[in-house]
């Protein structure tokens, strides 16, 4: 089974930019349709982006335009660019991979706190 290590998280000043990464070892990613989700203090998790075992992506409404979900698969590892950062991005943001079998492997979060 994959194991995701998400990094690049942080603290950043409103209009900022972070490139959170999620290295998947164990496995080769492009078995998996890969996402990113977040959690806010009170809030449940959404889903923020994702990408398919195809390369196909889709974004929540919230980030379209300011977030860029992107893979390398020599390096294994799924990423996310963010632009344009408010203070409402402000979460933990969880690395997710999935199976068609519909097995679900989650990483353990990186925190991104937006100051304003």
């Amino acid at each position: 089974q994959v194991q995701l290590v998400e990094s690049g998280g942080g603290l950043v000043q409103a209009g900022g930019s972070l490139r959170l990464s999620c290295l998947a070892s164990g496995s080769l990613l492009v078995l998996y349709d890969m996402s990113w989700y977040r959690q806010a203090p009170g809030n449940q998790r959404e889903l923020v982006a994702g990408i398919t075992k195809g390369g196909s992506t889709n974004y929540a409404d919230s980030v379209k335009g300011r977030f860029a979900i992107s893979r390398d698969i020599v390096k294994n590892t799924v990423f996310l660019q963010m632009n344009n950062l408010t203070p409402e991005d402000t979460a933990v943001y969880y690395c997710r991979g999935g199976r068609t079998n519909g097995m679900s492997y989650w990483g353990k979060g990186t925190l991104v706190t937006v100051s304003s």
